[in-house]
């Protein structure tokens, strides 16, 4: 990545520019801004988040908001209410009262000296949600977004549900928001007040666990912010993007097959980053990429951006199966339009002895011990550690597989494979998951996408219905987007299993499928032979003056006690200390994850997350403490949180509560 120092304008940026929202409330922004920007205006660029400009998200932000404001731009990184140095206090992600904000902080930034009245949003992932959801709401004044990382379906492909299946991120963010959020302001832009706005977090700290637990199906609570309820809606320009190592790929296709408004996409191989700071490599000039959006959609320029293909994707040579790749070979591809015309079907049919050609009625028993799924890697890939998916043997010997012959030449397979399943189950709730993969020469198995399906939601996930025991039924149902090439001399492998630990939650009673047909509809382009596209090398500005007061380190390891049967997978990611040199602000964090279970108990399950943050200055150090653990019994979920805060070694703050919630249909 070129760091560039020198740009066509000189900036200033407003440390803690205060925007006071109708009800009185003030929000903390940090601006980035031209020099002249009074004398010639620009438009500006918003991005609206809970994370902390100060000293959260302050490490990307310093690579990005300074070259926009050197190539023309204002950038308005605001804190959200409740949040880093903004007042008041927040109770869940994606409310009213959040885009109501957005909305005042957009027509504040449109009003003032500095601005040409025209805005855009940006954000990755809560950010990139907020963007959409934004412009959803159609504020005349913004005119085009950057997404990033986000989603259009807030329960059908987000952090908390996936194929109406409970997913372990949905305990795990409750626990990341509860620490996240009990952070305090800075008491050197705040003042004396410091210690009264961080009591009332803490004091209001909102049980999201609990929250997103009683709403198991796609009900109202979460259409709301969904914007695949109405795409009609989004009016302004939308650039999406997203990565095929990130728990948001869906997003893309979603996007450009259904609006209206202009849109483009770019997938890359990346985790859940921006893509001029991300790996795998490689990363692309996504600043110079977002530069060419900005210009088109907020400074009429002809930068020609509107007539890029409709989708740019990072087609990914098969790789040896590793819980992480600093680079992932390939080449860019170009979809004019997409759906795409040249990308057809072809049909992998499931038989007794594997895929075959017309294959018949079977009868195949699919029973996995409650750990199966650990080779799965992170659901969301957020540290250039060991959170992908590994070698996936381990799980495939405990699943139901069905291979390929050999493939007589290479095979590019692009989009998101939709499997067919004619099964039973001989309990009222059963979980499904099928993982696609390609199957080296030695045996090697390599995940190239996976889906899971809550069967109880086989036909709706707003009215879930209990399964009869013993009848057989149909489903169908996509895996993730993808884009990969399966080389000569390998083969395809579909893994059905129904438990997929620990990324979704097992079901309240081992259940046991039985499988009669299936057949996978696999959408395949004619093999690429080159780049399509090309993108600039990445740019970015000086990086943040900070000083290393703890290195950042990660372990994950898996134990099992043969004498229990009990599995225990542990995470830990220390993500380091550091002070900032310019105003000494010291920030750190660590984050311990425990999920274990029993071979043949799903009762067995239990998660818990500890999060530490601790900052200050000087003599002034504060620390938190946030723990969740999470268990269940056929009937009920129980969650046990905790938070307890710091300021030096004095305890300011504690509170412990349980949350129990009837299980339905999961």
């Amino acid at each position: 990545m070129k760091t560039v120092h020198k740009f066509p304008r000189q900036t200033v940026c407003l440390e803690d520019a205060g925007i006071i929202m109708p009800d009185g409330i003030r929000l903390s922004a940090r601006i980035w801004l031209p020099k002249d920007a009074e004398t010639k205006p620009v438009p500006a660029i918003v991005e609206h988040l809970p994370y902390r400009k100060r000293d959260g998200t302050t490490y990307r932000d310093a690579l990005t908001h300074p070259w926009f404001a050197g190539h023309g731009y204002a950038c308005i990184r605001v804190d959200m209410r409740g949040n880093g140095e903004s007042q008041g206090l927040m109770t869940d992600e994606y409310t009213q009262q959040e885009w109501a904000d957005a909305i005042a902080v957009i027509k504040w930034a449109a009003a003032q000296k500095w601005c040409t009245g025209k805005i855009g949003m940006m954000g990755i992932s809560w950010g990139g949600f907020n963007a959409l959801q934004v412009a959803a709401l159609n504020p005349p004044e913004l005119k085009a977004i950057i997404t990033l990382c986000s989603t259009v379906d807030r329960y059908a492909d987000d952090i908390h549900y996936k194929g109406g299946c409970l997913l372990n991120e949905n305990v795990g963010w409750a626990a990341n928001m509860l620490s996240y959020s009990s952070r305090p302001p800075d008491k050197a832009l705040v003042g004396k007040k410091w210690r009264k706005m961080w009591l009332e977090r803490l004091e209001a700290m909102p049980d999201l666990a609990k929250t997103w637990l009683t709403h198991s199906s796609r009900d109202a609570y979460w259409k709301h912010g969904s914007v695949c309820e109405d795409y009609s809606a989004v009016k302004a320009a939308v650039l999406s993007i997203g990565g095929w190592h990130d728990g948001y790929r869906n997003t893309p296709s979603h996007l450009v097959s259904n609006l209206k408004a202009p849109v483009k996409a770019i997938v890359g191989p990346w985790i859940h980053k921006y893509p001029h700071d991300a790996g795998p490599q490689p990363a692309i000039g996504f600043l110079q990429e977002a530069k060419r959006w900005w210009d088109r959609w907020l400074k009429d320029q002809p930068t020609n951006i509107e007539n890029d293909p409709a989708m740019r994707l990072w087609l990914m040579d098969a790789v040896r199966p590793a819980a992480w790749h600093d680079n992932r070979p390939g080449r860019w591809i170009a979809e004019p339009k997409w759906p795409a015309p040249a990308i057809k079907t072809r049909i992998l049919k499931l038989g007794a002895d594997g895929i075959e050609k017309g294959a018949k009625t079977f009868d195949r028993l699919i029973a996995s011990p409650q750990n199966c799924g650990l080779s799965g890697g992170e659901y969301f890939s957020f540290t250039f550690g060991p959170e992908l998916p590994a070698d996936q043997r381990a799980d495939d010997a405990l699943s139901a597989c069905f291979d390929s012959a050999a493939l007589a030449s290479p095979l590019d397979i692009v989009g998101a494979p939709a499997i067919r399943l004619s099964l039973s189950s001989d309990k009222k709730q059963a979980n499904v998951c099928v993982r696609l993969c390609d199957v080296h020469p030695d045996g090697a198995s390599e995940l190239i996408s996976y889906g899971v399906l809550n069967l109880c939601h086989a036909k709706s996930h707003e009215q879930p219905q209990a399964l009869a025991p013993g009848a057989v039924f149909k489903i169908a149902f996509d895996l993730d987007q993808c884009a990969c090439r399966v080389p000569a001399g390998h083969k395809l492998r579909i893994a059905v299993s129904n438990s997929y630990w620990p990324a979704i939650w097992p079901s309240p009673a081992k259940a046991a499928l039985r499988l009669r047909s299936g057949q996978l509809d696999l959408p395949t382009r004619k093999l690429a032979t080159g780049d399509e596209w090309q993108f600039e090398k990445p740019q970015a500005a000086a990086p943040w003056p900070v000083e290393q007061l703890r290195p950042a380190s990660s372990t994950r390891r898996i134990e099992q006690d043969i004498a229990t049967g009990q599995t225990t997978l542990h995470i830990f990611n220390d993500f380091g200390s550091l002070r900032d040199l310019q105003h000494g602000l010291e920030n750190g964090s660590s984050a311990t994850e425990l999920f274990s279970i029993c071979g043949d108990d799903p009762s067995s399950a239990r998660s818990g997350m500890v999060w530490e943050q601790t900052g200050g200055r000087g003599a002034w150090q504060w620390r938190t403490l946030a723990s969740c653990t999470m268990r269940s019994t056929p009937t009920h979920f129980t969650v046990d949180q905790r938070l307890e805060a710091f300021e030096g070694n004095k305890t300011v703050f504690a509170n412990a509560w349980r949350t129990k919630v009837v299980r339905r249909f999961l």
